[in-house]
């Protein structure tokens, strides 16, 4: 009788515990694509110069990315939600400041880079235009971030923002 309730006992753990792990909304490898910005990080340019720190996180059981931007002098915050949208299998990411910008981004990872950009948009000179933003995970443990801002041919019109992100942790 013993034998047979611990049979049981072993049969439920492994039951409960295969349960727990074909539970987990986003453990695919899709979902883990952008892990590699997870942390708390101080971002400098080129030249060393630090330009803020950015701690990224992951909440609600690993299916979101929270970004949480301070600028080196303290006046420009900002925050970002990053998911994995399993319905268009891409990477979709919603900015927001402290001045007001919003930016809308999908894209997906290839290679050692997260590659998301906006819907083309028009500008007020009348040109279009595409915010599109690469994330490089280095092999030194960096990653670098380049906002580029695409003309409507493709071409880079202007670099936006280049940083590089160093673990504080």
């Amino acid at each position: 009788m013993k034998l047979g309730l611990f049979t049981a006992m072993v049969f439920l753990t492994v039951f409960y515990c295969n349960g727990q792990t074909s539970n987990c909304a986003c453990c695919t490898k899709n979902h883990t694509d952008f892990n590699f910005w997870v942390g708390s990080w101080t971002v400098e340019n080129s030249d060393g110069v630090t330009l803020g720190n950015n701690t990224i996180k992951k909440l609600e059981k690993g299916c979101v990315l929270q970004e949480q931007w301070v600028s080196a002098d303290g006046n420009s915050t900002g925050t970002s939600i990053n998911f994995y949208n399993r319905s268009s299998g891409q990477w979709e990411q919603l900015w927001v400041d402290n001045s007001g910008t919003h930016l809308k981004l999908k894209g997906n990872r290839e290679g050692d880079n997260m590659i998301l950009a906006s819907e083309p948009y028009l500008n007020t000179d009348g040109t279009t235009y595409v915010n599109r933003i690469t994330w490089t995970d280095n092999k030194n443990g960096t990653v670098r971030q380049l906002w580029e801002l695409l003309s409507g041919n493709g071409n880079v019109a202007s670099i936006l923002f280049d940083g590089t992100y160093r673990k504080l942790d």
